[in-house]
């Protein structure tokens, strides 16, 4: 895309939070732009669990075929003591797929995989990264954002957008330059070293784990849809500074293996990918500073425990790509980009405080290897119940039941003529979905938008027919407002109050 040629949002960084965010603007048809100073995407497996509710978003993003694809469910646990085995467990939470529920469960692939399948997806919309290309300086004023880019062969070029995306990390150079606090505490001062290798003399059916290893818990897992293996060597002596270019050579893999697992016939090949690490936890005092947004590891890093930093740095940037879109495309009030900061700093927070939990538990549960994921991870239960775009109108709502601001539920149903159709698919795509539950005879009058889809779930002139009673067991009775990020915005029983959320939004 030509730089100077109207970009609207210029996104720096093409992870998966970059690119989910490119692939939502593209299909809203929103011109942007995505550059990545590196030459290819992320090599590595570092963040290697989907959880349920990121794979709902990439559902509707048109990508969950390709991940399931590529991946495969968490293999049991095997722990070892030395060369002896000890016993198999399970790590995660394990249920079949609901009405409510069709992803039950936490799905595991490499992340270098996610990247590969989310840079399909954007290619397939028409969308692009520039790659080998870094922002090396922006600039702000009321009506955009003025940055300088710079590519490896070292040009540079100057591009003018109405928003700016950080998505560049952990040490992203736009928080620094918005001079945004970060604040957080190490979570645990132990060092861990991260590889993908290739290795001989451990079958693939399992995770592998020795505690009680010498020296740190070992942990051996295969890497899904790849010959490679991911190894995980913690350091007990806090001193320790691991280093790739010394600790991650195949000869020293090969003898670290060798001693903490006394585990015969042990071969190590290549190497494609290491890392070190210790377990900290910081986020961004705030994510909007004017035109420019901080999302992903640009605005909260966690502890790797639970598997919730990739996923909550995937739904930052689905809360984000509709509300742009609205505003871009729709007149929505510039004001309802202040609900980003509004709605994702309270999630992150409890999401850094989850992660940290589940990473002190670890540590609590260190003879059993890791303590057993339940479902808080699965990330279902994330809610908007006190966002400042959340209408709860409805009188006498049960205690327990479904409200406002809660995760919109899947449901079977059928059509008029019969043919199978899920909520989620009726949800499926970049509009708002009202979903009307009353079982009234006249259908509600509501604004006649392009953004906005109708359904009469049930009762007379049905649009979908509520067979088994999911539906109506999921959410009760009511007009539902179903946001584009599959959040319940508005429930009520009046059909007026669809129209004045409406202008809350979106302007028409």
């Amino acid at each position: 895309m030509d730089g100077a040629a109207g970009v609207e949002v210029l996104i720096a960084g093409a992870g998966p939070t970059g690119l989910v965010l490119a692939i939502d603007l593209a299909r809203r048809g929103i011109r942007h732009r995505v550059v990545e100073r590196s030459e290819r995407g992320f090599p590595g497996s570092r963040g290697t669990g989907i959880q349920p509710r990121t794979l709902e978003v990439l559902d509707d993003l048109g990508a969950v075929a390709a991940l399931q694809e590529a991946g495969g469910p968490c293999p049991p646990v095997q722990i070892w003591d030395g060369p002896e085995r000890v016993r198999e467990r399970d790590l995660v939470h394990r249920a079949e797929p609901g009405p409510a529920t069709p992803y039950p469960e936490l799905l595991m692939l490499p992340q270098w995989r996610t990247v590969e399948v989310l840079y399909g997806r954007l290619e397939e919309l028409g969308g692009e990264v520039d790659f080998g290309t870094e922002m090396t300086g922006f600039g702000q004023d009321a009506d955009g954002v003025t940055a300088t880019l710079r590519r490896s062969d070292g040009s540079e070029e100057t591009v003018r957008a109405e928003y700016l995306v950080a998505a560049d990390g952990g040490r992203s150079t736009v928080r620094k330059a918005l001079g945004v606090p970060f604040t957080g505490e190490p979570v645990d001062p132990r060092p861990v070293l991260i590889a993908d290798v290739m290795l001989e003399g451990v079958a693939r059916g399992h995770w592998h784990m020795w505690p009680k290893a010498e020296g740190g818990m070992l942990a051996v897992r295969p890497l899904e849809g790849a010959e490679t293996f991911q190894v995980i060597a913690g350091y007990e002596d806090v001193t320790y500074e691991p280093e790739v270019a010394r600790d991650a050579t195949p000869e020293a893999l090969l003898a670290l293996l060798e001693r903490r697992t006394g585990l015969p016939g042990l071969r190590v090949g290549e190497v494609t990918w290491a890392s070190v690490y210790r377990a900290r936890a910081a986020m961004a005092e705030r994510f909007r500073t004017a035109r420019v947004f901080l999302a992903g590891d640009a605005a909260h890093i966690h502890s790797p425990a639970g598997g919730q930093g990739l996923n909550t740095s995937v739904q930052d940037a689905y809360n984000l790509g509709w509300k742009l879109g609205a505003v871009l495309r729709h007149g929505a009030p510039e004001a309802l980009l202040d609900s980003y900061d509004a709605e994702r700093v309270r999630v992150a927070a409890d999401v850094l405080g989850l992660s940290t939990s589940v990473h002190a538990a670890d540590r609590a549960h260190a003879e059993d290897g890791l303590y057993r994921r339940g479902p808080e991870t699965l990330q279902l239960d994330l809610n908007y119940r006190e966002g400042p775009l959340t209408r709860e109108l409805r009188r006498g709502v049960p205690e327990g039941a479904l409200r406002a601001g809660d995760r919109a539920p899947d449901a079977p149903c059928v059509d008029a003529s019969g043919a199978p159709v899920r909520l989620f698919d009726a949800f499926r795509g970049p509009h708002f979905t009202l979903l009307d539950l009353t079982g009234e005879s006249a259908p509600p009058t509501v604004p006649d938008l392009p953004w906005l889809r109708t359904y009469r779930v049930g009762g007379p002139h049905a649009d979908l027919h509520d067979t088994g009673g999911h539906a109506k067991s999921a959410y009760g009775s009511g007009l539902f407002l179903i946001r584009p990020d599959g959040y319940v915005g508005l429930a009520t029983d009046e059909a007026g109050d669809v129209a004045e959320y409406a202008g809350a939004v979106a302007a028409g």
